[in-house]
């Protein structure tokens, strides 16, 4: 790799994790008439929003699914800078936020090493004001409670898993991230941007399937027994019927998490429309 991305230094350490729901409607100025139906996961997003302050992270690493969609390849993004806006029911909001380039670019730099598709993405500069990638809304969403409304600096930097390759790459890719934050000086949060099963109501866009609860409630179950790692063992087919766009994220944060010790606490579950969410802190 071009040695640009290599970047000496910087000792870090994981302070919290959590799975975090994206769906526009959790934010009051995005959700119209519906807002009393996401009330409790808006509940939930608040107590997670509040743990991540008192974790006083220095980095927030998001794995969303609505970023770049790379094939076979799993995206790190490492620019300067990334900004977005999600404009839904009438109302929009807008984020902006520093990268981590340095842990970015250290992230990219142990992929390689372990033999992952890893592909470090910048756009139009190096540095500066024009170095500057899109914040989704699978990332500026739950960001909206953890930087905006906690009024927190924290640098964020973006990973974007692949559906093209093993789901078994996904985890050792969430072991290296957990190896380059295992220890030291900086805090790291690590979020896996998710919502559930996305075919619990015949109105939805993915239409109903009877497996939309099945997926949900193993989450759920791997949840509850604290072993996030066992969702790995769902069957394809499931995956497929209950069309969720959280699977591959939460593999990430199960090898982030993989031996550290660290115990999952189920926050809120509902599902307000034709899509599960779920609130989960991980300490």
């Amino acid at each position: 790799m071009n040695g640009a991305w290599r970047v000496p230094g910087g000792i870090v350490t994981l302070v919290y994790a959590c799975i975090a729901p994206h769906g526009s409607e959790i934010v009051p100025e995005l959700a119209g008439g519906k807002d009393r139906a996401f009330m409790q996961t808006r509940k939930g997003m608040t107590e997670l929003a509040k743990r991540v302050l008192d974790a006083r992270p220095d980095t927030i690493v998001i794995a969303s699914p609505h970023n770049v969609r790379l094939r076979r390849h799993i995206g790190v993004i490492a620019t300067d800078n990334i900004s977005g806006s999600v404009a839904d029911e009438g109302g929009e909001i807008s984020l902006s936020a520093k990268c981590d380039m340095r842990l970015a670019e250290k992230i990219v730099d142990e992929g390689e090493k372990a033999g992952l598709p890893v592909e470090g993405l910048r756009f139009a500069v190096p540095r500066g004001p024009l170095s500057d990638f899109k914040m989704d809304f699978g990332t500026l969403i739950p960001l909206w409670f953890f930087l905006k409304l906690n009024r927190l600096k924290s640098k964020v930097v973006i990973v974007a898993p692949s559906r093209g390759i093993p789901i078994t790459t996904e985890f050792e890719f969430g072991k290296v991230v957990g190896k380059v934050v295992a220890s030291g000086r900086r805090r790291v949060v690590f979020v896996a941007s998710a919502d559930q099963a996305h075919t619990h109501k015949k109105s939805g866009p993915y239409g109903y399937s009877r497996r939309a609860s099945e997926y949900d409630h193993a989450v759920l179950d791997a949840i509850k027994s604290n072993d996030l790692k066992s969702i790995m063992e769902l069957p394809e087919d499931l995956i497929e019927s209950a069309k969720p766009d959280s699977f591959w994220q939460m593999v990430m944060l199960a090898g982030v998490i993989d031996g550290r010790g660290m115990n999952l606490d189920l926050i809120s579950y509902q599902v307000p429309t034709y899509f599960g969410m779920m609130c989960v802190g991980c300490s």
